[in-house]
């Protein structure tokens, strides 16, 4: 493994794409591509104290106990919450949760690299694509000071989140773009599954999970290694050196 680099196992000879450090076998680096799907928590803001906090005081009202370590990153919280409380408590605790995320935004920051990424795309080539409801979305966002794009997917719009592949499939219409010809930007191994599901190529971010816990097309240590060229026809990934 290269450091601060890995590629997914399935690459074929083939690509011939080579990165700042030297890695080749890239089928992601130097194609042309249609649009760019991010996901948004641990991908483009850091949120996870925030989301800790809120889910371990839900867990606490639940009466989950200590064996309740927090939200599962990545899944939508109807996801989450339908394998730790009764049927009739699913409604409530989704409601109470969403309040207390609501409530708590302190210390939500961008993380390196991720607001320039997406400013260096046109508006018709980008997306956010989130499990988070679209109130907790727009509120981190703005908590963050991070600019939001016209194109924002969240659990309202699709009737399964991550890891099916609905949400990508919706945002890459919306942009009126071939999936095929998408690429996915997650911190999770949820959204890269729904991502892979999609038909997209994949980047992972390391940060809520390890390098080696990513399974993508190509994985970083921060979206501050990468760097996008437009071009007439789509929108072209680099490598920066570390």
């Amino acid at each position: 493994m290269e450091q601060g680099l890995t590629t997914a196992a399935s690459m074929t000879e083939s690509s011939t794409s080579t990165s700042t450090d030297g890695a080749t076998g890239h089928v992601l680096l130097g194609r042309v591509f249609d649009a760019v799907l991010f996901d948004m928590d641990g991908t483009l803001v850091d949120s996870t104290r925030a989301v800790n906090r809120a889910w371990m005081r839900w867990g606490a009202e639940a009466g989950l106990g200590p064996s309740f370590t927090g939200a599962e990153h990545g899944v939508p919280a109807r996801q989450m919450v339908a394998r730790l409380v009764p049927e009739d408590k699913i409604e409530w605790s989704i409601g109470r949760v969403l309040e207390l995320e609501l409530d708590d935004l302190e210390g939500i920051v961008i993380l390196p690299g991720a607001a320039e990424l997406m400013q260096s795309l046109p508006e018709g080539r980008r997306a956010i694509v989130t499990s988070c409801a679209r109130s907790l979305c727009l509120a981190r966002l703005e908590s963050a000071g991070f600019p939001v794009p016209a194109t924002v997917v969240t659990i309202d719009d699709t009737p399964r989140g991550k890891p099916f592949p609905e949400p990508f499939l919706a945002a890459a219409a919306r942009l009126g773009a071939d999936p095929r010809r998408c690429v996915v930007v997650e911190d999770a191994p949820a959204g890269l599954e729904a991502g892979r599901a999609a038909g997209c190529l994949t980047i992972g971010v390391a940060g809520t999970h390890t390098m080696d816990q990513l399974d993508a097309d190509l994985v970083v240590p921060s979206l501050d290694r990468l760097r996008i060229s437009v071009r007439d026809n789509g929108v072209v990934f680099e490598l920066l050196p570390e």
